[in-house]
């Protein structure tokens, strides 16, 4: 069951770049940076109430963010829905044979994090999935 909007994905050609506008223009402050070796791709983290805001840098030209940059330029990338249960979540799209971009749940970003991704969705933006309790943070 989807609890709520656990983080928006943002995909940026430069994290610094874009690091200066969330906090010198919306005052935000970056919670976490990691570099995801297995996604090829460097994430920043920043929090606005509840919900995180993920921004998504390439770290090679053959990086899934890479593509996206290319294909659609900087912008909205994804929105993660934190759920209980992930496997019971992905049940309906896994039989409506959807064009999953991982089949099982693989770390996340943040440590405490697990999801799955799926692309090509109805709607513009791909949904991801998270799984962690609320008291976990960033």
């Amino acid at each position: 069951m989807i609890k709520k909007i656990d983080h928006l994905g943002i995909a940026v050609r430069s994290i610094e770049a874009a690091r200066k506008f969330y906090e010198e223009v919306l005052g935000l402050v970056c919670e976490k940076e990691e570099v995801v070796t297995s996604q090829k791709v460097r994430t920043a983290f920043f929090t606005v109430g509840d919900i995180h805001i993920e921004l998504l840098e390439p770290t090679s030209d053959d990086s899934p963010i890479a593509g996206f940059l290319e294909k659609k330029g900087e912008g909205f990338h994804h929105i993660a829905y934190r759920t209980d249960d992930i496997d019971k979540q992905m049940e309906p799209h896994v039989r409506m044979d959807a064009n999953l971009s991982m089949r099982r749940p693989s770390r996340a970003p943040a440590a405490s994090r697990w999801r799955f991704c799926i692309r090509r969705a109805p709607s513009a933006c791909s949904p991801s999935f998270v799984n962690r309790t609320l008291s976990e943070g960033v």
